[in-house]
């Protein structure tokens, strides 16, 4: 009785101790969370352990004891490639050894956002690690896109250098790349070419007989963009500046002097209004010499369909809401009603 009592407890005691080591390797196993991005290089002949310090040290996994067991229960040991790989801390164990046994590395997202510069861009890359700040704008004046001849020539007086051609015309959209393969170039020409197929091929018909260049649509879609808040608004004000536009009028978008003059968000001083350049649209009258930002495409639909309205002016209050007014004296009078 007594020894079926101890074999019993042992049973039980072997059993817990299964439970617990058991309950150790899946939390061992399980991902930290979070989606940043986090760069690994395993290198030619490096082992299962290395590889699993490697992981461990730069936070993918729990345990490299786990790690090297699970490698061993799965056999895998004698899988895993040499290569740059990108993980995420929230992959787990299988979805990185997946990754590491097939050599082909998580893509990176870049989310480029309707109304970013050229500038925006660059800044973009290399915070995620993919090149060298300076490196796409450097791209923008030594490469090669002469095979876009929907860009304007080089030689288009008075494009600002911070963009040169190229400002206005890469697509705001969400591009998956391959940090390992990462060259600015390529990307670059990525986003041109999605340019091509989601304006130029999808709206050709309605470029046709908007009366206007692609370069004056791309142009004037910047400025809306830069100047509107909604959709609603986008048509209405493509309309009051085109209007302005053909009676000879200054534009007077703000947006084209912080451009030149590089303030986003900062306050707009008279000598910055006083700045020299074409692209001071409150000094000089016409478009400016390009576009001073990547335009969604429904700020490039209101340029191409603006729509009429009685109006010249307009003003957004501090909340936003835009205020539209048909003479000099009623735009005015909402200046001093809505931008005290």
């Amino acid at each position: 009785m007594d020894a079926q009592f101890f074999m019993k407890k042992l049973l039980l005691f072997l059993l817990g101790l299964c439970i617990v080591a058991y309950a150790w390797y899946l939390h061992e196993l399980s991902p930290f969370g979070g989606t940043a991005a986090v760069r690994v290089k395993v290198e030619q002949g490096m082992s299962v352990a290395q590889v699993g310090a490697l992981l461990e040290e730069k936070g993918l996994i729990r345990s490299l004891s786990a790690f090297k067991l699970y490698m061993k229960l799965n056999g895998a040991e004698a899988g895993v490639q040499a290569g740059t790989f990108i993980f995420r801390p929230n992959m787990s164990v299988e979805e990185i050894v997946n990754v590491l046994r097939s050599g082909k590395s998580e893509e990176v997202s870049l989310t480029i956002p309707e109304g970013w510069t050229v500038t925006d861009i660059d800044a973009l890359i290399a915070s995620k690690g993919l090149a060298e700040s300076g490196a796409v704008l450097d791209c923008l004046h030594r490469c090669d896109f002469s095979t876009f001849d929907f860009l304007p020539p080089v030689s288009t007086q008075g494009l600002a250098e911070r963009g040169g051609r190229l400002e206005g015309y890469l697509f705001p959209e969400t591009y998956f790349v391959n940090e390992a393969e990462f060259v600015p170039k390529f990307f670059l020409e990525r986003l041109l070419g999605t340019f091509r197929t989601r304006v130029i091929q999808d709206h050709k018909d309605e470029i046709a007989v908007s009366g206007h260049s692609l370069h004056e649509i791309m142009t004037m879609a910047s400025l809306v963009e830069a100047e509107t808040r909604t959709d609603a608004e986008r048509p209405i004000v493509a309309g009051i500046l085109w209007k302005r536009l053909e009676a000879g009028m200054p534009l007077g978008v703000d947006a084209t002097v912080r451009y030149i003059v590089d303030k986003s968000t900062e306050p707009i001083t008279q000598s910055d209004l006083e700045t020299k350049s074409p692209y001071n649209t409150r000094k000089f009258k016409g478009l400016p010499p390009g576009p001073i930002e990547s335009p969604g495409l429904t700020s490039i639909l209101a340029a191409l369909k603006p729509q009429e309205s009685p109006y010249w002016y307009y003003l957004h209050d501090s909340k936003g809401v835009i205020h539209y007014a048909t003479t000099n004296d009623e735009h005015n009078e909402n200046r001093r009603k809505y931008l005290r």
